[in-house]
């Protein structure tokens, strides 16, 4: 009998997480297509079991699943090798740390059919491995994103301003082939925090005229570790941030603050030691309203702002680092500006013009 054509392909990333990635691999097994799939796990040089885990599964699981190992460190080295293997019409991303829901690939064909747009990103909602603090919010905002969880409600819209996370992500392969793969220079690494790979990518996707949008129905729960839900690891976080938004600052001209509504002309703003010097005006308003929050006993507020300070300091020390630099840009790229693409009748960008990954 000949095998179904595959038209999904699932792409994880894992490093030195085995156990943790054999249960991810379990709560596949209940995905339910009738649509040919395939899983690929892209190991980046673990050392603990992962390889193991692949092949125990993989006797006994009801679709391909397939092994590739990425020498160059980094989820988006990791990533961008699992792209360039998979045989999927639809590439799905996600965790080594998830559960998913049986109607998973197929929320997120359908999202993209009715949609009629080149990619989707949906709800990532928490599986908690401890207690949730007093200063952690219990709803989307700006703590969120420290541990990967996201919901921006139950309407669909089209990625502008917000942005997706990459554990739950569908992609047509056309996208991959206009825009490139994941940028490494910004992409997370083994012992940093860098994590800006995805905000750049839609960044470039939407200059090139490829859509993404919010599919509320695509959904999976992320496991949340005890040992993050504590202020230092979310300072550590957001320190690493203002260096990833540093390092976009510098190759593409982004705005630090909000990369994907960049409207500033930055070879015209005055810099302090590299840094634009409004941002420390900004700086100080998120100071003095941090104070007041604390007197308020308002704690996911202050803390809030706190954050964005420790972002601050990450800023200052990238671009201290590169202020005698030269820029790679004349002007910036601009989040919100666009070129647009041939597309087709079913909204699709059409890859005939794109590069190739």
């Amino acid at each position: 009998m000949t095998p179904d054509p595959i038209k999904y392909s699932v792409v994880i990333a894992t490093y030195n997480r085995a156990e943790e990635l054999r249960r991810t691999l379990r709560s596949l097994d209940g995905v339910r297509i009738a649509d040919g799939w395939e899983i690929i796990v892209v190991d980046n040089n673990s050392t603990d079991d992962t390889a193991a885990v692949v092949r125990d599964v993989a006797d006994t699981s009801a679709v391909p699943l397939r092994y590739v190992h990425e020498q160059v460190q980094g989820r988006s080295a990791a990533l961008n090798a699992g792209i360039a293997a998979a045989q999927g019409q639809i590439i799905v991303t996600t965790d080594d740390d998830v559960r998913v829901e049986p109607d998973w690939l197929e929320q997120a064909g359908a999202a993209l059919d009715t949609l009629k747009c080149d990619y989707v990103g949906g709800r990532v909602l928490p599986l908690w491995g401890g207690p949730r603090p007093v200063w952690l919010s219990d709803r989307s905002g700006p703590h969120w994103a420290v541990i990967a969880l996201l919901d921006y409600g139950p309407s669909p819209f089209e990625l502008t301003t917000r942005m997706p996370l990459g554990v739950n992500m569908a992609f047509r392969r056309e996208a991959f082939r206009v825009v490139g793969g994941w940028d490494p220079r910004v992409g997370r690494k083994a012992g940093t925090l860098l994590g800006q790979e995805v905000r750049e990518w839609c960044i470039r996707a939407r200059a090139r005229g490829v859509r993404g949008y919010y599919a509320p129905g695509l959904v999976v729960r992320h496991l949340i570790p005890a040992d993050r839900l504590n202020k230092r690891y979310f300072r550590r976080w957001f320190y690493w941030r203002g260096i990833s938004r540093a390092l976009l600052f510098q190759q593409q001209g982004l705005d630090m603050e909000s990369p994907q509504e960049t409207r500033h002309d930055f070879t015209r703003v005055p810099r302090i030691a590299g840094t634009p010097r409004y941002l420390f005006r900004v700086a100080l308003r998120h100071a003095s309203e941090g104070l007041a929050a604390v007197l308020r006993r308002r704690p996911v507020e202050a803390f809030e702002h706190e954050l964005w300070l420790w972002m601050f300091a990450g800023i200052l020390r990238q671009r201290w680092r590169d202020r005698r630099e030269p820029f790679t840009w004349s002007r910036p790229i601009g989040g919100l500006q666009k070129t647009e693409s041939p597309r087709g009748a079913d909204g699709r960008v059409d890859a005939a013009s794109g590069s190739a990954l």
